[in-house]
């Protein structure tokens, strides 16, 4: 914290502009030596001419901004240098840069980290900003912008305030028996901890939909061998992703690619035929076929026109709620668009001619809207948040069976020292570093 750190915080490659910034007591110093002028007014862009001080050599002409602590990103003085974008020009600046004393370069996440160090930012709304930054669809930015805007660790943190309110009363009681306290100081607390844990319990029966929602959502394309699954995923993906062969078995393994839905993500996997495997390559793909079609979140179950309404056994049997069933090769032969299996829709397709993909793909979206909408409040979007929840829950159910005010006051503490780990108040060190690890360099 002591260093100042410089890094370019645009993408790397050819671009019109470039932002190289820094952070640190000498980011004042370095402004001022690079321009050859006093510093700018703050938050105002101005155009300098940016000089080697070591050489004297003209690096570029661009604007300089100036950001006086604490109002600034990271809560430290900060400098920006909107230059071109062209390798020698960024290779030019930071090499100055690195030159001058005191600077180092910035390690990745290093800036977001020193704004969470200050306070400019808790530990979900820092993680927010990493979503933000990674967001590929929509409504992945619609989820990441809420929490980088605060809307979850407020949550969290009112559950905490509250807990810590009822912690001091529980305390109160236990440390100042003979004081004259209210009689019910330490049992009037009790339903706004019980009440507290069911806004959790709501909380956590989300169905893993945030989670699903920064990740994407898997979708798993099942059938038997030649049934037209890679032929399928091609039209989805509208690129050929998958190796198409007549002969059967092409597929070995699992063949994942990533695609917005109506703005929703989802991985769609092309997988190995289902059926009795003739080495062990194909055995281990049709296991991973088994495997993803009990973990994937829906699947795309597919029979072939040419045996229709002949079924394949082996795939029949992986039709549950979570299933859209797709007859393929619908130009080779008809099938009744009024066709049902199990009392279930089936959708007629050709990866040939198209016909049917428009009216899957609006079905598939919906089914994916359906998984993924957002709902009014802030969704729980990582496994370490849900994992220190279930930790403050199992705490507050043990504190309102506690036989002793002693137990139920630790259960409270514990209770309220989970939620601190997610907003990063406390015993947080362990995990700062999975957190930032992840960050690009310069942000």
């Amino acid at each position: 914290m002591s260093q100042t750190i410089y890094a370019l915080s645009s993408g790397p490659g050819l671009a019109g502009i470039a932002v190289i910034r820094t952070s640190g007591m000498s980011s004042a110093a370095v402004l001022e030596t690079l321009s050859g002028r006093d510093l700018p007014p703050a938050r105002r862009a101005t155009r300098v001419r940016l000089t080697d001080p070591h050489t004297g050599e003209t690096l570029d002409h661009g604007l300089a901004l100036w950001f006086p602590r604490p109002a600034s990103f990271t809560g430290e003085d900060m400098a920006e240098f909107h230059i071109h974008g062209g390798r020698a020009v960024i290779d030019a600046v930071l090499a100055a840069l690195g030159r001058l004393d005191g600077l180092r370069l910035a390690a990745p996440g290093e800036f977001t980290r020193r704004a969470f160090d200050n306070g400019k930012l808790d530990l979900t709304e820092a993680e927010g900003l990493a979503d933000l930054i990674n967001a590929e669809t929509t409504m992945q930015r619609h989820q990441a912008l809420r929490q980088m805007e605060g809307a979850l660790g407020r949550v969290y943190s009112d559950w905490r305030a509250r807990l810590l309110r009822a912690l001091a009363y529980l305390e109160a009681d236990l440390e100042f028996p003979d004081e004259d306290l209210p009689a019910d100081a330490s049992s009037g607390v009790m339903p706004d901890i019980a009440a507290i844990g069911v806004e959790i319990e709501g909380h956590l029966a989300d169905l893993h939909r945030g989670e699903r929602l920064r990740e994407g959502l898997v979708i798993a394309i099942l059938g038997a061998p030649n049934v037209g699954k890679s032929s399928l995923l091609n039209r989805l993906a509208r690129r050929d992703a998958a190796i198409v062969s007549v002969v059967a078995g092409t597929t070995r393994d699992v063949i994942e690619v990533r695609m917005d839905l109506g703005g929703y993500p989802v991985i769609v996997a092309d997988t190995a035929g289902l059926r009795e495997a003739g080495d062990q390559i194909e055995v281990e793909g049709v296991r991973r076929a088994e495997e993803l079609a009990r973990e994937a979140d829906l699947k795309l179950i597919l029979f072939d026109a040419t045996c229709w309404p002949g079924l394949d056994t082996a795939t029949a049997r992986l039709v549950d709620d979570d299933s859209l069933i797709v007859v393929s090769k619908c130009d080779l032969a008809q099938t009744d668009t009024d066709s049902k299996l199990g009392g279930r829709s089936v959708f007629p397709t050709s990866s040939t001619t198209g016909q049917g993909i428009e009216p899957l793909l609006k079905m598939l979206t919906d089914a994916v809207a359906t998984r993924l909408t957002l709902n009014e409040g802030p969704s729980l979007t990582r496994a370490r948040y849900r994992e220190a929840l279930e930790d403050c829950l199992v705490c507050l159910r043990r504190a309102e069976t506690a036989v002793a005010l002693e137990l139920a006051t630790e259960d409270v503490r514990m209770a309220a020292r989970a939620l601190g780990r997610i907003v990063g108040q406390v015993d947080v060190e362990e995990v700062l570093d999975l957190v930032f690890r992840d960050f690009c360099v310069g942000k």
